[in-house]
């Protein structure tokens, strides 16, 4: 499950998406349209800052903007910065990799062989579609049912 941090930086990532090329977002107009904290948007846009994914400028007409196109910055590619890794288990992570304890040998391991699928296919999907696509709930929902 995603984090509430992971979830918040993924709004606030689309919300600079939105206003790509306006120049600089404050942090109290993207807090207050995503319903995101201040202090802790601030914590986290200092974070996707150091990553060089946000760029800031301080003072009376600063503010936060893109520090890449949105065309550039995956989805999968936000959640692992902010997460770590897309693995539902430490074992099936590509970048992270940590045996399990209390399993069995790896090369044994179903369950592990299973995470290893999930990962792979939620990486194909998270890395497929970037900020500046158009995620839209309803028509996603309607072609599901």
């Amino acid at each position: 499950m995603l984090s509430q941090k992971t979830r918040y930086a993924i709004r606030a990532m689309q919300h600079l998406a939105d206003c790509y090329g306006k120049g600089p977002v404050q942090l109290a107009d993207i807090a207050e349209a995503q319903k995101i904290p201040p202090k802790f948007l601030t914590v986290i846009l200092s974070e996707l800052s150091r990553s060089g994914l946000v760029a800031s400028q301080r003072g009376k007409d600063g503010g936060y903007w893109l520090g890449v196109s949105p065309i550039d910055i995956s989805y999968g590619d936000l959640i692992r910065i902010m997460r770590g890794s897309l693995a539902l288990v430490p074992c099936a992570s590509r970048y992270a990799h940590e045996t399990c304890k209390n399993c069995v040998e790896e090369e044994n391991c179903r369950t592990r062989a299973l995470m290893l699928q999930v990962r792979d296919k939620t990486a194909n999907l998270l890395d497929g579609i970037n900020l500046s696509d158009v995620v839209d709930a309803d028509t996603y929902l309607q072609a599901a049912e």
